[in-house]
């Protein structure tokens, strides 16, 4: 969080972290700085974009910032209260309620392939085969050569080892900043092979049965 982060921003992302602390992992939200690393390779001409747990919506707006035109935002949102609150901020963005889990079979983003990937969700509090089926989906609906972003603050990537390898992917440390509470660093994760349109024709499936979608 920064100095120009709302108060209102704060409250509800607090409110949130006590009451579902593994859900939101963090007290506030991401700072300014940080969504400048997480978004600085991204170009209008990678569009459309895919965004998980954009929760206050600090990511999106840095995706504005970079060009992206608000139209080809699609924002993935478990919590209620932020899909809300996001609807409002960014009525042109396509605000979908759901658990990023579904990505590979919800079949709601089959029609236009994402340039990029850029997520905020709490991966290190996950369970691994919820995180492959996060980042297994997200491959599934991304063109060859797009990358997913995903912000830690571990030491290491997020995403581990063996969940990279089983989906062919790597994963590239390409910033970090102390500006940011609590200080965090950035990851590129992309195709090993990125001239392959999909790492494997299965399906990424959530464990939860109660996880909803509605758009």
């Amino acid at each position: 969080m920064t100095t120009k982060t709302s108060c209102s921003d704060f409250m509800q992302f607090f409110r949130s972290w006590v009451s579902d602390p593994m859900r939101v992992a963090a007290v506030a939200p991401s700072g300014e700085r940080l969504a400048r690393l997480m978004t600085q390779e991204i170009e209008p001409l990678d569009g459309p974009i895919l965004e998980l747990g954009p929760g206050t919506g600090v990511f999106t707006r840095a995706l504005l910032a970079r060009g992206i035109p608000e139209h080809a935002l699609t924002l993935v949102e478990f919590g209620e209260e932020f899909a809300a609150r996001l609807r409002l901020r960014f009525p042109e963005a396509r605000v979908v309620h759901m658990d990023a889990a579904r990505l590979g079979e919800c079949g709601l983003f089959d029609d236009a392939p994402f340039g990029a990937v850029v997520s905020g969700l709490p991966l290190l509090s996950m369970p691994p085969s919820k995180v492959a089926a996060i980042v297994g989906g997200a491959f599934e609906t991304m063109k060859p050569g797009g990358a997913f972003y995903q912000f830690t603050y571990g030491p290491r990537c997020p995403v581990q080892k063996p969940i990279l390898a089983s989906l062919g992917l790597k994963g590239t440390r390409i910033g970090s900043t102390v500006r940011n509470i609590p200080p965090a660093g950035v990851y590129r994760i992309s195709r090993q092979n990125p001239l392959e349109l999909s790492i494997t024709g299965a399906k990424y499936r959530s464990t939860g049965d109660s996880a909803g979608i509605s758009a």
